[in-house]
């Protein structure tokens, strides 16, 4: 079986932005405390942060981490989580049924987002609250000092803002799970009021608007059009989320589900179009896809968990999938996707990042850990920087229920400022080889510089604090000649390629 693929030099989709490859923490289960907190472990910094965290998160090199929610936002109070340690609330998490300590707010994520080298998308309640809280806090974190907000802050030890860019005018506003759930012509009219007094405050703000929490909401997708209705010309992006799930085992299903993530985004993308030309509007909006994930493995674990707790748990471990062999090749191909959509996809976050559906695990008191998904998610972000290709493809498929015609190789390339070009290749094919026959048109490219490969491991294997068995290694076979690479891709694998001069 071949895959013959054509990559020019003049053909591209877009420029990536970095934030494409961001992530998510929120204030769930242990992704905050015992997960990029925890004073008195043995890597703990000054500010209680693990510095085995810490590391890792700037091996993946993140661009950008939305925080604190996620369903968490809907009904946090931000107010709660400044000042004294000694003196903030203990409060009842209603979206975990969980308890908050507020001992890591604004303060203490901003210094951890620092360390790891990061920058910070920050959410704003409009669940339980609105608009006056959300100008305030915009106006506590952006603002130099001379009024009430900016000088509390500056009372509470930071002296200079932060000046966040990127904020969440809430989060899944159109779920029946969500504190403060709305209709779309509800959600649309506070967006627009909150976009309007922030925009106020400074236009260079870039804000996020919720668009539907997954494509099988009964609302998807007038809820896009109602809510860009109110809201196109004041927001910058609308924000889409979707999860990955195998409960079934059914592999080639489970692997055609960019399929349904690729038509998800095109939807979207065709409505903003339409709301565009119907508003005359000059301006763009993009797509900013700040929910992702396989989420599956721990969900009859979750409900044990808090069935088993007496009271509101503090911290449990809630959403810790442990991830297999065969989500990598799933992040892998979720990745390419948004790769070949980067013209309209413009910011991603992984949810999430730390211990709660997280490519990064944490022992309390031990070590930290790498999952399995970690390594597409490393190679996207360190090596999928640059101009997106269009690629043409031609590569045998197959029908799933989901999807017709699913390539068994799926593809992405990402041109580099410097000129070496990285291809990023799942084959999702079971139990045959495929062979690899790319022509590089326009690119003067002879060496192969890089060749990693995930393959050959059992559909369930998993990495853990005592080993990590699933871990890429050099690639061999890969070849460039008379300006075609050539090589083969093994069944069920993940590769990454990176050419040079």
């Amino acid at each position: 079986m071949r895959a013959r693929v054509v990559a020019n030099v003049d053909f591209a989709i877009s420029e990536i932005d970095p934030r494409l490859y961001g992530s998510f923490i929120e204030h769930l289960g242990r992704a905050v405390y015992s997960g990029i907190y925890e004073p008195g472990h043995p890597t703990a910094d000054e500010n209680g942060f693990r510095g085995d965290v810490i590391d890792l998160v700037r091996d993946l090199d993140v661009p950008i981490v939305r925080y604190p929610g996620g369903n968490f936002v809907s009904a946090y109070n931000w107010e709660d989580g400044i000042g004294p340690k000694e003196d903030r609330p203990v409060r009842l998490d209603l979206a975990w049924h969980t308890s908050e300590s507020n001992e890591v707010g604004i303060h203490e994520f901003a210094d951890w987002a620092e360390a790891a080298g990061t920058e910070m998308m920050l959410a704003v309640n409009l669940g339980s609250r609105g608009l006056d809280e959300a100008r305030a806090f915009v106006e506590y974190v952006n603002h130099p000092g001379g009024t009430y907000w900016s000088d509390l802050r500056r009372k509470n030890g930071r002296e200079t803002p932060w000046n966040v860019k990127m904020w969440c005018l809430g989060n899944e506003m159109d779920g029946p799970w969500q504190i403060g759930q709305k209709t779309a012509d509800e959600y649309g009219r506070v967006a627009f009021e909150t976009a309007k007094a922030l925009r106020a405050y400074d236009k260079t703000l870039e804000l996020i608007v919720c668009g539907s929490s997954t494509p099988t909401m009964p609302t998807y997708p007038e809820w896009e059009a109602t809510v860009l209705d109110y809201t196109y010309d004041s927001v910058d992006f609308i924000s889409l989320h979707m999860y990955f799930e195998n409960h079934e085992g059914d592999l080639p299903k489970f692997l055609s589900l960019p399929a349904r993530l690729d038509e998800y985004i095109q939807t979207v993308a065709g409505i903003i179009r339409m709301t565009k030309a119907k508003k005359r509007s000059k301006r763009d909006v993009y797509i900013s896809f700040d929910e992702w994930n396989v989420w599956y493995h721990s969900r009859d674990q979750d409900r044990a968990t808090l069935q088993g707790e007496d009271g509101w748990p503090f911290a449990p471990p809630l959403l810790e999938d442990i991830y297999d062999f065969a989500d990598v090749l799933q992040v892998g191909a979720i990745l390419n996707t948004f790769i070949r959509r980067a013209d309209v996809v413009k910011v991603g976050c992984l949810a999430q990042l730390v211990n709660v559906i997280a490519p990064i695990m944490t022992v309390k008191d031990g070590p930290a850990w790498r999952q399995t998904t970690f390594w597409p998610y490393y190679f996207a972000s360190r090596y999928g920087r640059g101009t997106a290709l269009n690629l043409a493809v031609d590569c045998p498929g197959y029908d799933s229920p989901v999807a017709q015609d699913v390539p068994y190789v799926d593809v992405s390339a990402v041109l580099a400022e410097d000129g070496s070009l990285t291809v990023f290749l799942v084959n999702r094919h079971e139990t045959e080889a495929i062979d690899l026959d790319l022509a590089l048109q326009g690119l003067s490219l002879s060496q192969v510089a890089m060749d990693k490969v995930i393959a050959g491991h059992a559909l369930d294997a998993t990495n853990g604090p005592e080993g990590e068995p699933v871990v890429p290694v050099d690639g061999t076979g890969a070849d460039i000649t008379d300006g075609r690479l050539t090589a083969q891709l093994a069944p069920l694998s993940y590769r990454m390629i990176r050419l040079g001069r």
